[in-house]
């Protein structure tokens, strides 16, 4: 083991813990910071919420599947922390005071820290700023006015927390070239990004995952690059990150990826991990692939590249050779023709029944190109392909679409399961698709 060295509200610690040990667990055992709430243990209700800051500044964390490694060299601020030094109330818990907005108070905590996050950062959306903390007796309607009340009040001084100066971890490689070297060397080792997935197997399936690198200190693996043919977007960027950049070249793909999770999840999870994990319900793939992606992996030195919806070959299973990572994954420029629907049983939070991406093009009045992608209805995020020559060739119509929407029980034979049946996803797929004919898109007739 060891030593991991943070800051915790405020005062400097240091901790020899296994790397899977998780934040909550050490909080509530270790230090008796009993105030960051152990709830559903999954990342879902946000009672474990916590502060913590790095160089990108503060943000909002699920401890409960936050593991200890994760943390070195940052700054973490716990609901203790949140109050002032002399016992001073942060201006969100005296708006909650003032605004009655906790009843049990469980769930306060996390609330708490959620709100002194976005009111540090300035952030008025508080729908969507707190979507990931829930409440099942106060109501949100205390909180959001305790959340607008607090908003214009200055920020305490004490939530400014300098960064500790820390010597590398020997699981934590700082650049691609130390991590491909060592996936190399230990090519059954578990790679740990965000942890919104990896979390839950030592939470729920309490997994022994040795040996295991942990992928956020890789600092090459941050980037993402925008040019006039393509954008480069590294594996360890985190679905937050994604969404601000992406929002300004494909609105559909940011609405989809704020839909994704919640602010704590979305700040913890990557891009990289979201395709690797291979998931048949991850959202961001479909829209990936809609849009042409190309994966990047790498093995050692060697690195290859193909199109995304080639990487899925069966349910968890994906083209990955023993000691491959995903190092980037690159979306051509094109205009944004791209729709994205997510269908779920809650708006906020909640794994996709059906998410259907769109990208049609149409000159005078024909389809030329048609890339369609969906989640949830086979064992991989696959192309609807059959659909795809369904419309290519034919003019832009109403009756094309229903063409279109008889070839989609040729692409998918969808499961029942209980999200939705089998009968209702390809209702719901077909329906996704006349509601893109329907749906004005100024930008897809190209050709008039």
């Amino acid at each position: 083991m060891s030593e991991i060295a943070f800051l915790l509200n405020g005062a400097p610690v240091r901790v020899q813990a296994d790397p899977t040990r998780t934040l909550l667990d050490w909080l509530r055992e270790d230090r008796r910071l009993t105030g960051t709430k152990e709830g559903c243990n999954e990342g879902d209700c946000g009672a474990c919420t916590v502060m913590v800051t790095d160089a990108d500044g503060p943000k909002t964390l699920n401890a409960c599947i936050l593991l200890l490694p994760q943390l070195h060299g940052k700054a973490v601020r716990t609901v203790e922390g949140i109050t002032g030094p002399e016992g001073q109330l942060h201006p969100v818990q005296e708006a909650m005071i003032a605004h009655h907005g906790s009843q049990c108070g469980f769930c306060t905590p996390g609330f708490v820290v959620s709100m002194a996050v976005a009111h540090k950062l300035g952030r008025q959306d508080f729908d969507d700023q707190l979507a990931g903390n829930l409440c099942r007796c106060t109501g949100y309607a205390p909180i959001i006015r305790a959340a607008e009340a607090a908003s214009d009040a200055p920020v305490p001084e004490w939530l400014d927390d300098p960064l500790p100066e820390v010597a590398p971890l020997p699981f934590r490689p700082e650049t691609a070239d130390e991590l491909a070297d060592w996936y190399l060397a230990h090519p059954d080792a578990t790679l740990i990004a965000g942890a919104t997935d990896v979390g839950l197997w030592v939470t729920k399936e309490l997994r022994n995952l040795a040996p295991v690198a942990f992928l956020n200190g890789v600092r090459d693996l941050r980037g993402v690059a925008v040019t006039e043919d393509a954008i480069r977007i590294g594996a360890c960027v985190t679905i937050s990150e994604l969404g601000r950049v992406i929002a300004p070249h494909f609105g559909g793909f940011a609405e989809l990826i704020r839909r994704y999770g919640s602010v704590q999840v979305r700040n913890a999870a990557t891009i990289g991990g979201n395709i690797a994990n291979g998931s048949p319900i991850g959202d961001s793939p479909p829209a990936l692939i809609a849009l042409g992606a190309v994966l990047h992996l790498r093995r050692g030195t060697e690195r290859r590249s193909l199109p995304l919806e080639e990487f899925f070959l069966d349910y968890r299973k994906q083209d990955r050779q023993p000691g491959e990572f995903v190092e980037a994954v690159t979306i051509p420029r094109q205009p944004d023709r791209l729709a994205c629907y997510k269908l779920s049983k809650r708006f906020d939070q909640d794994i996709s029944a059906v998410c259907g991406c769109f990208n049609v093009t149409v000159v005078d009045g024909v389809v030329t190109a048609a890339r369609i992608a969906f989640g949830g209805m086979a064992g991989i995020p696959k192309r609807a392909a059959a659909t795809e020559r369904a419309l290519i060739g034919q003019p832009w119509s109403e009756a094309t679409i229903s063409a279109a929407q008889a070839a989609l029980e040729l692409d998918f034979t969808p499961m029942s399961d209980m999200r939705a049946s089998a009968a209702y996803r390809t209702e719901a797929a077909k329906g996704m698709l006349m509601r893109y004919f329907l749906q004005p898109r100024p930008v897809l007739e190209v050709g008039a």
